[in-house]
């Protein structure tokens, strides 16, 4: 047995116990003050250009100075979310700072649309084609707007909003590579992240545009990419909500549908409707026994809905981000619920992701696992890994189960 084997032994055996719901949540507030949080500020800061270095080895080195732009803004969310709801940290503040100067400096085109990537000193190098470059933006200056309010912030959060909006039914535009009018499809992604968005400008864009916002993206979620037939939502139907038999119309990504349905409750909690927290906590529930994988252990991460082979050559990984969102699912499910049912998963992929992400040795998690649970890339971050899913998580659960 290697080391590392040694290292993951002991960490599930010491996390494996039955702990009390308050033990949990102390559990995830020091593996996010203590393990996470101090691994990006130590190793990510670029402090000669600004911005990030996301491309970090096991023990935090860079390997890459690529800058993505949606996981530069998902970094200024994190830490300026982290000092509005968890103590005022001036270390985490100018952090946000840091990030968000580069983003503005150097982030857009001429047009306000946010670039894909940059160099390290702010140069484009992949155009906008990518609308959740301005998801995370918008979610970025938002959140420092309420750590530090300007009209600046809130002119940069509103206009990339504003511009979400306008692009939200073409949005890949001149960089759509799809043929027009063969198989015209629309993808689950962009409804599913303004449930989140939306709840995070509204200090901004106020309850009203929220309000209206709403019914349209729950319509949108609840009744045209989930399919009663099968009990599971699609990433992919025809512009009018039809089923497309083919691999895009058949995939299913139960981390995305389950991420969806903790804001889908999050939505359902400020509106006042138990019928939608319930339908959303039962659709979180199918989902996650559809896609766990009942041979390894562990959440697939792509799958066919009607049983054929996926396209996705990674389909049988299992994945940081998928695994963690589930368990913010599972604890706002149960205490939003008191189903058991969440209780008793919750706890299931609790043990499998401590036991096989965790990284007790450097800190932060491991991203990427082969189907067996080995760590397959051991890098802590990269082009699609960055300081983001995993502290948002650890934070859901510790102040979730906290007031369970």
């Amino acid at each position: 047995m290697t080391a590392d084997e040694r290292n993951v032994d002991l960490v599930a055996e010491k996390t494996k116990t039955d702990l009390s719901i308050g033990q949990y949540a102390e559990l995830y507030r020091n593996e996010l003050l203590e393990s996470v949080l101090p691994f990006w500020m130590n190793h990510s800061k670029d402090e000669q250009n600004g911005g990030y270095f996301t491309c970090l080895t096991r023990d935090g080195k860079v390997y890459d100075t690529d800058k993505f732009m949606w996981l530069q803004g998902r970094e200024v969310w994190t830490f300026s979310y982290m000092y509005n709801n968890v103590a005022k940290n001036d270390a985490w503040l100018k952090m946000a700072l840091h990030g968000a100067d580069f983003m503005e400096k150097y982030g857009r085109d001429d047009q306000g649309n946010w670039y894909f990537s940059l160099t390290a000193e702010g140069k484009p190098l992949v155009q906008p084609y990518n609308i959740f470059s301005d998801c995370f933006a918008a979610m970025a200056f938002a959140s420092l707007d309420k750590a530090l309010p300007t009209d600046r912030y809130k002119e940069i959060a509103v206009n990339t909003f504003e511009n979400i909006i306008r692009r939200q039914h073409n949005w890949k535009g001149v960089y759509n590579k799809a043929y027009a009018g063969t198989r015209a499809l629309k993808s689950f992604s962009l409804p599913m992240i303004l449930c989140n968005l939306s709840l995070e400008l509204e200090h901004i864009i106020g309850t009203n545009r929220v309000n209206e916002l709403a019914p349209v993206v729950i319509h949108e979620v609840m009744d045209v990419f989930y399919k009663s037939e099968y009990g599971l939502i699609l990433e992919n139907v025809y512009a009018d909500g039809r089923f497309s038999n083919s691999f895009e119309g058949r995939t299913i990504n139960p981390g995305h549908t389950i991420e969806a349905m903790w804001f889908i409750m999050d939505l359902g909690k400020r509106l006042n409707d138990e019928a939608l927290i319930r339908k959303a906590c039962d659709i979180m529930l199918h989902t996650l026994e559809y896609g766990w994988d009942k041979e390894h252990g562990g959440i697939l991460y792509f799958m066919d809905v009607l049983g054929f082979p996926p396209q996705q050559l990674e389909w049988d990984q299992k994945l940081w981000w998928v695994h963690v969102e589930a368990l913010v699912a599972l604890a706002k499910g149960y205490a939003l619920t008191g189903d058991e049912r969440c209780m008793k998963w919750f706890k299931k992929v609790h043990d499998y992701t401590w036991a096989h992400f965790r990284d007790e040795q450097f800190g932060e998690w491991f991203g990427y696992l082969n189907r067996q649970g080995e760590v397959l890339l051991n890098q802590k971050g990269g082009k699609w890994k960055g300081c983001f899913h995993i502290p948002r998580a650890l934070y859901q659960v510790w102040k979730t189960l906290e007031k369970s």
